[in-house]
């Protein structure tokens, strides 16, 4: 029998084996949805619905829903809260607790969600995903995310990674990519040229072995917004990344990918 969850906390990791120990692959955050695949001794597999990225969660993370209620939320509309730290009450518990930009609100109505017997109220401001909207507005998301530190497999403002970063950026504007680097470079449309490329377009590099390991989106003025260290903005050419600081190229280009087709600006 299936099971998923719904996830009810800021960020919830995902590891790759079932230890508190083991590496964080991923986060869920709130309002995303999972599959249950399998469970162990304190622990659970999840596959991640929005992307299909597998790992364990704390069997205590785990706010289950029946398929019923899981097939309501993923096909509900969803709002996404405009500041970068927001405050949702769960009603019946009266507990208020803080969300990350990021996170989202599906079936958001009369200022509130409802997931199973739970409430969830928000009165803030909120965006809806617009796959038209300009890419002035994705590069505007992005750049919200400006001094956030490098995390491995960290989705949120204070802690991310290369592909979490564009995947979360383009999840709030209703565009769905994959979770990896690797796998967000077979996306899109390639271009030939940095030249063609226009804010909200994706550049990949590889190491030396020539796999993909890193990702970032081109913005205005021939330069990039990628996680390094920390979300930051470098110039960009047909090498690669060139970092002013050190005055060396850090990245190696090696794609260049359309996701949003049109020139709007």
């Amino acid at each position: 029998m299936s099971q998923f969850g719904f996830c009810a906390l800021s960020i919830m990791p995902v590891r790759a084996e079932a230890s508190e120990r083991s590496e964080m692959v991923n986060q869920l955050l709130f309002g995303e949805l999972y599959h249950v695949i399998d469970e162990f001794d304190g622990w659970v597999v999840v596959r991640s619905s929005h992307d299909n990225y597998e790992g364990f969660i704390d069997r205590k993370q785990w706010l289950r829903i029946s398929e019923k209620e899981y097939k309501h939320l993923h096909a509900a509309k969803r709002v996404f809260p405009k500041e970068l730290v927001a405050k949702v009450t769960e009603t019946t518990y009266k507990n208020t607790f803080n969300i990350l930009f990021g996170s989202s609100l599906p079936g958001y109505a009369e200022g509130a969600i409802r997931v199973g017997d739970r409430e969830y109220q928000y009165d803030g401001e909120f965006t809806i995903p617009d796959k038209n909207k300009n890419r002035t507005e994705l590069v505007s998301t992005a750049k919200k995310y400006m001094g956030a530190p490098y995390l491995w497999g960290g989705r949120s403002p204070f802690g991310i990674d290369c592909s979490g970063f564009m995947q979360v950026v383009f999840n709030i504007h209703g565009i769905s990519i994959n979770r990896d680097a690797s796998y967000q470079a077979r996306q899109g449309r390639t271009l030939n040229l940095v030249s063609e490329a226009m804010p909200g377009d994706l550049a990949f590099f590889d190491n030396d072995e020539g796999q993909i390991t890193h990702v970032g989106m081109f913005i205005e003025d021939e330069k990039i917004i990628h996680a390094s260290g920390h979300v930051r903005i470098d110039k960009i050419d047909h090498q690669g990344i060139f970092n002013e600081e050190s005055g060396k190229y850090t990245h190696k280009l090696r794609l260049i990918k359309k996701v949003v087709e049109g020139d709007n600006a």
